[in-house]
């Protein structure tokens, strides 16, 4: 019965292929508005997280403003998943421009391993292939879904490009040996994990845990940790910013280097959704595991 779905959602697809773009995009959009309004239970999410980060700095009004614009980001996102899996390298190349590619090649010149860091923030999913088929494919890390077939689907846009999409379960070992033969790890930081699978660092002044694998594999491997985020005025063009890299020290401490490293890393996520919170995914619980209570509504 799933396998008959899964058809009859790729039918749709293709029918809604056939659509000019601007009018996938209405239909998107139109779907994200339906899903603010009849959402209660991720409305209350994105509220929650805005109130436990912010607390009383932001009116109601904007904890609107931005809920909205988290419903019509995901839909975006699905959007561009879907669009993406059509693309041409050129159609890619027209939508999406660099900013800081030179920290990029100067990783590449010292020979170094690189280990990208982003969140969930704006049109993530168009982030991660325009680095893929913009600058060389890299490795993105995801969580199995219960949906094997809509899993596939995801996958195959994710790697449309060059891209090699690992499980995370046991996923060190694999990220070595792609690392080892030039490929390089593209790995999310602001997802809610196991304890054993991160160090607390400090994130909007609340104490978070947070994945601590960019800094291991880095001070492993000598790489170098480059944030990046993608960003839009227009949802039209999109702008893919790396950022300078990411220190992670290698002294006698091992602990005490990825806990300094994974905290510059926290610092710079919060100064990103500082500037423009707008973008970030806050419909997801992210904060589920060290602060439960926060979502006892849901």
């Amino acid at each position: 019965m799933q396998k008959l779905g899964y058809y009859m959602f790729l039918l749709f697809e293709k029918l809604l292929m056939l659509l000019p773009h601007f009018i996938r995009k209405k239909f998107f959009f139109s779907l994200a508005f339906l899903g603010y309004l009849f959402s209660k239970r991720y409305r209350e999410v994105s509220f929650q997280n805005l109130d436990f980060i912010f607390g009383d700095k932001l009116s109601d009004e904007e904890k609107v403003s931005i809920t909205k614009y988290a419903f019509k980001n995901l839909a975006l996102n699905f959007l561009h998943v879907m669009e993406i899996r059509h693309m041409s390298l050129d159609e890619l190349k027209k939508r999406v421009k660099i900013e800081n590619l030179e920290v990029v090649e100067k990783a590449k010149k010292e020979n170094r391993p690189i280990v990208y860091i982003t969140p969930h923030y704006s049109s993530w999913e168009l982030a991660g292939n325009s680095i893929g088929g913009l600058i060389s494919p890299i490795l993105p890390v995801y969580k199995k879904m219960k949906n094997q077939t809509y899993q596939e689907w995801l996958l195959e846009s994710r790697d449309h490009f060059g891209n090699i999409s690992l499980e995370k379960t046991n996923v060190v070992r694999p990220l070595v040996k792609y690392l080892k033969k030039g490929y390089a790890p593209a790995l999310l930081i602001d997802t809610n994990i196991n304890p054993k699978e991160g160090v607390m660092v400090k994130f909007f002044g609340k104490d978070i845990r947070q994945t601590s694998t960019p800094a291991f594999l880095a001070r492993k491997f000598d790489a170098a940790v480059i944030p990046g985020v993608i960003h839009t005025d227009d949802e039209e063009n999109f702008t893919l910013t790396l950022y300078d890299e990411i220190p992670v020290e290698k002294t006698d401490n091992e602990a005490a280097d990825i806990q300094k490293a994974t905290q510059l890393q926290a610092d710079w996520l919060t100064s990103v959704i500082t500037k423009e919170p707008k973008f970030w995914f806050w419909l997801h619980r992210r904060f589920k595991g060290d602060y439960p209570e926060i979502y006892e509504k849901n």
